[in-house]
């Protein structure tokens, strides 16, 4: 799916949802080569405040990417920067719902502003801002 630069709107959204899997966590530390035990020991990890395994923080925030290359802008976007605030750990097994919004639009360059937000039901685990180039009709 595309949203082409022309047909962007401030406060215009989009969602997608996605439960961490044992599996997410294994891939993205081999893929990343953080292999934290907070993330992969649950000995170590039942040690430290969060009592459990966590999802890396950063597999998280790529949900973000999720969203933003295939929803909104959508296909074609380019990334040029992504500032993010770690609010509270996501657990395997839990579902995270990402939502990007369009806070600006900037026609010279056809660049967009989004904020993003990551959630575990009513709690926010994740929030920042994007910066794009959005796909164009001219």
């Amino acid at each position: 799916m595309t949203v082409y630069f022309e047909d962007l709107v401030v406060g215009q959204s989009a969602e997608s949802g996605k439960t961490v899997t044992e599996a997410d966590v294994l891939l993205f530390s081999a893929v990343s080569g953080d292999n934290n035990p907070v993330h992969l020991d649950q000995i170590y990890a039942a040690s430290t405040p969060f009592e459990t395994r966590i999802a890396h923080g950063m597999l998280t925030a790529s949900l973000i990417s999720g969203v933003i290359g295939t929803r909104l802008p959508g296909y074609g976007t380019i990334y040029l920067s992504q500032s993010t605030r770690f609010k509270a750990p996501v657990r395997i097994g839990q579902t995270v719902t990402t939502r990007v919004t369009v806070a600006e639009l900037i026609p010279e360059k056809k660049r967009v502003r989004l904020t993003t937000e990551c959630r575990v039901g009513d709690h926010v685990v994740l929030e920042g801002e994007s910066l794009v180039i959005a796909p164009s009709r001219g």
